[in-house]
């Protein structure tokens, strides 16, 4: 389970396993940037680039996720993500989140 909120309705916490984290770096592919360039002209959107930051986006969430089943986690909450430029033409994109393990609430 994957919210960002810091709690899931319905769900109890029963034990804090920590913050758990997944990034990526991604360059931009000259192909996309030369498209971007000439799109940069006439205006809209830049879809390879959308493309690249899906992409990215759930990569990093893949790899948080990973770390969070390593940990004996069955839910990460108040999931965030976060960006960085490395250099010209790479980025990072950060998920974050708290891994914890959950189980249903007796009704």
């Amino acid at each position: 389970m994957l919210t960002n909120i810091d709690h899931a309705p319905g769900w109890r916490i029963v034990e804090h396993k920590g913050l758990v984290q997944g990034s990526t770096v991604q360059s931009k592919h000259i192909g996309r940037d030369i498209f971007a360039s000439l799109k940069n002209i006439i205006g809209g959107e830049l879809k390879g680039y959308t493309e690249l930051l899906e992409e990215a986006r759930n990569e990093a969430l893949r790899r948080m996720m990973t770390q969070a089943k390593e940990t004996g986690a069955n839910a990460v909450l108040n999931v965030r993500f976060s960006t960085s430029t490395i250099t010209a033409g790479a980025a990072e994109i950060l998920a974050y989140g708290t891994a914890v393990l959950v189980e249903r609430e007796e009704a």
